[in-house]
């Protein structure tokens, strides 16, 4: 049975759509929480599963065991056997990899299409979006020390201080390299899904030249770049800029991907 945090939308409010979030290295469902909850508040489900961990010799299988995990997270969100659409999966660090690599290739996709497992499911059966956060390139901290690996991470202190008191953290995790077999199928993706791509322009693990040809090799996606902001761009200082930024995603995905909001004249 997968495991996973829920975030409900407030109660009396129609569920606007699923998001499902894929933690990264060395985090937990914890780490998720400030987020979860200020999706949720906008009447969105919010369901958190377990970060993945990759290892280049079963990469395969273990992708496929996370479209299961995904699945099963996706199930119920709109009563007991219903799922709230759309249904949009928002990855971090390798988990943000691991869902472009799964959405981009056959291994795993069937159980992906279960997640949709609907006569309204789009064509393919995948899920209807996706958001990833601070894709890794090959680079590694290097960090000696746990106040080093959140410099990399982040410069928020309530953030550091989540991380810090989560026992659970797995410290050090930053300094593992990213299997090639994960970058290179993240990156090469032709996921056809709408896709935001989030990254601050302080997190010394992008690649960021990387990150724009794969957002220019997608059909429909948006790389948007935080400034300021480290490796954990969902929760940095910018956190609420960011969050405002998935919201917009969001609802102009219900809306056919056409802004609800045109600026007409600013003068700043």
């Amino acid at each position: 049975m997968t495991e996973y945090t829920d975030h409900h939308a407030p109660a009396g409010l129609r569920t606007r759509g699923t998001v499902i979030v894929v933690p990264g290295r060395g985090e937990t469902r914890e780490t998720y929480t400030r987020l979860g909850s200020r999706l949720a508040a906008d009447a969105y489900r919010v369901r958190v599963i377990d970060a993945p961990d990759f290892d280049a010799a079963d990469l395969a299988d273990q992708l496929d065991v996370l479209g299961v995990e995904l699945a099963a997270a996706g199930e119920g969100t709109a009563g007991e056997d219903g799922v709230a659409r759309p249904v949009v999966l928002l990855g971090a660090d390798t988990g943000a990899l691991a869902v472009a690599a799964l959405l981009g290739a056959d291994t795993g996709a069937l159980a992906v299409a279960a997640l949709l497992g609907r006569a309204d499911a789009p064509a393919g059966g995948r899920p209807d979006a996706v958001v990833l956060a601070g894709l890794p390139g090959h680079a590694t901290t290097a960090a000696g020390t746990w106040d080093d690996e959140l410099d990399v991470r982040t410069s928020c202190p309530t953030h550091r201080g989540r991380l810090t008191d989560d026992t659970h953290v797995r410290r050090g995790s930053l300094n593992e390299a990213v299997p090639d077999a994960l970058l290179s199928a993240a990156h090469d993706s032709e996921a056809d899904v709408p896709a935001l791509i989030l990254v601050g322009d302080a997190d010394p693990l992008a690649d960021h030249d990387a990150l724009v040809r794969t957002a220019k090799s997608l059909p429909r996606a948006r790389l948007s770049v935080v400034r300021g902001a480290h490796h954990d761009v969902l929760n940095d200082l910018q956190h609420r800029s960011v969050a405002a930024e998935i919201v917009t995603f969001l609802e102009t995905l219900r809306n056919d991907l056409v802004p609800l909001i045109a600026v007409e004249t600013s003068t700043w």
